[in-house]
């Protein structure tokens, strides 16, 4: 069974104090033996994220990345042109809600993959029938 991983996961398990990190840490035990799946779009939105925070924190949401590009627990999706144009054409049919383009690539690679459960409390996701678990 594949899972995916969402920015807000990843922010949860890399910031100390956010506000969900001890949750995300308590189901990061949960979910030993799934197959977590993400895309370089989540990435890049998650070094945005700390792109104000001092170097240290950097150094490690840095080194973490990387480790997460070679690492077999997580399958990282490339982004592609093609992905994002799909996206572009999600996101045109959702105008009247708050989706980021981010969230329609996500979604598009979910449903791509048979995924249905993604690690988020992005409530955008539940909006589409998906089921978040964070």
């Amino acid at each position: 069974m594949q899972i995916f991983v969402d920015t807000s996961y990843f922010v949860a398990v890399l910031h100390k104090r956010d506000s969900l990190h001890e949750k995300a840490l308590r189901i990061e035990k949960d979910l030993l033996g799934l197959r977590k799946v993400t895309s370089e779009f989540i990435l890049i939105e998650v070094l945005n994220y700390f792109c104000e925070f001092r170097a240290g924190i950097k150094r490690y949401v840095t080194a973490s990345i990387k480790r997460y590009l070679v690492e077999d627990k997580i399958d990282v999706v490339l982004c592609s042109s093609e992905q994002f144009r799909a996206g572009l054409d999600f996101y045109s049919t959702r105008l009247d809600h708050g989706y980021s383009l981010t969230d329609c690539v996500s979604m598009n690679i979910m449903n791509e993959h048979g995924i249905r459960e993604v690690l988020t409390n992005d409530d955008h996701f539940e909006q589409e029938g998906f089921r978040i678990l964070l």
